[in-house]
């Protein structure tokens, strides 16, 4: 046994061992107390990053999912509101029938277009002021856009899905003597693709209808007929975008179209009542209202078409939605359980681990007792 004082070998290799134990033990005890695995970069700098990353995915998750909830909300509120002038126009219909009769006079007709007119302008009140979180959602400001570039006469007003969307070129052209139907010719200007729609105006409005649901509808007020041939962009712009995922892109466009008397084919362009059912104040002679209030019937019919459009549309995105949602649950309890693996402690584990440690660190200590010992043990030689 080598005999020496200066240099207390024994005691250096017993406290770096507790100091290692020691320092093992406190890591074991900070991820006891806190359940973490990793609690800083160094204790898994690769586990860390991914960690973060996860992290991040699964909180944009939870709101992605609430920016779903709030998406039906807003469906809910535009159902209900529509639902109401689906009743309205039920109503205006009856009164419609009611009026077509031959046994009511001008006076009866005339309180029937009192109740018809009050009626129609609580659909465009309607129209007008059913909000979400302080945003109107039947005013048009969520149907998607179109220009007109070269007419200032001309407004696009409503396009259909299976529009596409594109820079387009359109002619119309006139009905002969006698016919009605306009003939307009839709040119993409990039594919050069021709599409050939038919055309009624009524109301200062074009609707211009094709196969499989293609639809435009255009506003032409008067000295259109100055320019028959239009740029029109349409570029799908306008809608309301729901964030529905965690990363960019993961959106959903919904649109909501305007709720006006125009659009429900009950209107003109200036906003006018143009369905008639009787005199409003002293009677016109020249007019059949009895013809009228038959016509008016065909012009609620569209229009509760219009309305129930609209309805379908909405009822699908709350679809789409409400399966958004339930996917958005799913993923984030995957991702949640995929994080929880990479930082959670298993604690049994740990404090398998931790009473391992310390036994080592006591025994550390017990044996740098021993080693501080022996020095002493060679003042034996000196006496």
């Amino acid at each position: 046994m080598s005999m020496k004082i200066n240099y207390n070998v024994s005691a250096m290799l017993a406290n770096n061992s507790l100091k290692t134990g020691d320092k093992k033990l406190q890591n074991s005890l900070e991820r006891l107390s806190s359940g973490y695995k990793i609690n800083s970069a160094k204790d898994n700098a690769a586990g860390l990053a991914i960690s973060r990353r996860m992290n991040a995915q699964i909180k944009g998750l939870k709101e992605a999912n609430q920016d779903a909830k709030d998406g039906v909300s807003v469906i809910e509120i535009a159902d209900g509101a529509l639902s109401e002038c689906h009743d309205i126009l039920q109503r205006i219909n009856q009164l419609c029938v009611q009026s077509a009769n031959g046994t009511n006079t001008d006076e009866d007709r005339s309180a029937i277009q009192s109740e018809i007119t009050q009626l129609s302008d609580e659909l465009v009140r309607i129209g007008k002021t059913t909000q979400y979180n302080g945003q109107v959602l039947m005013d048009g400001t969520f149907d998607l856009k179109g220009y007109v570039e070269n007419n200032n006469n001309v407004k696009v007003k409503y396009y259909s899905d299976a529009v596409k969307y594109a820079d387009y070129k359109i002619d119309i052209t006139e009905p002969a003597a006698g016919a009605k139907e306009y003939t307009v010719k839709m040119t993409d200007k990039g594919t050069a693709e021709e599409t050939v729609l038919t055309g009624y105006f009524e109301d200062g409005q074009l609707t211009a209808t094709g196969p499989n649901g293609y639809e435009i509808r255009l506003e032409l007020r008067s000295g259109w007929e100055a320019q028959k041939s239009l740029d029109v962009e349409l570029k799908g712009y306008g809608a309301m975008t729901l964030q529905i995922g965690a990363n960019e892109g993961q959106t959903l466009d919904m649109r909501i179209p305007e709720l006006s008397l125009l659009n429900l084919g009950m209107g003109d362009t200036e906003g006018n009542l143009t369905l008639i059912a009787g005199p409003e104040g002293v009677a016109d002679p020249t007019i059949d209202y009895a013809q009228k209030a038959q016509e008016g019937i065909e012009k609620v019919s569209k229009a509760i078409s219009f309305i129930s459009e609209m309805r379908s549309r909405l009822g699908s995105y709350q679809n789409r939605l409400e399966h958004t949602e339930s996917n958005l649950s799913t993923s984030e309890e995957n991702m949640t359980a995929a994080y929880s693996r990479i930082m959670d402690t298993d604690m049994a584990e740990e404090m398998a681990e931790y009473s391992n440690l310390q036994v080592v660190t006591q025994a550390a200590t017990a044996i740098l007792a021993q080693a501080n010992e022996r020095p002493s043990q060679m003042l034996q030689l000196l006496q």
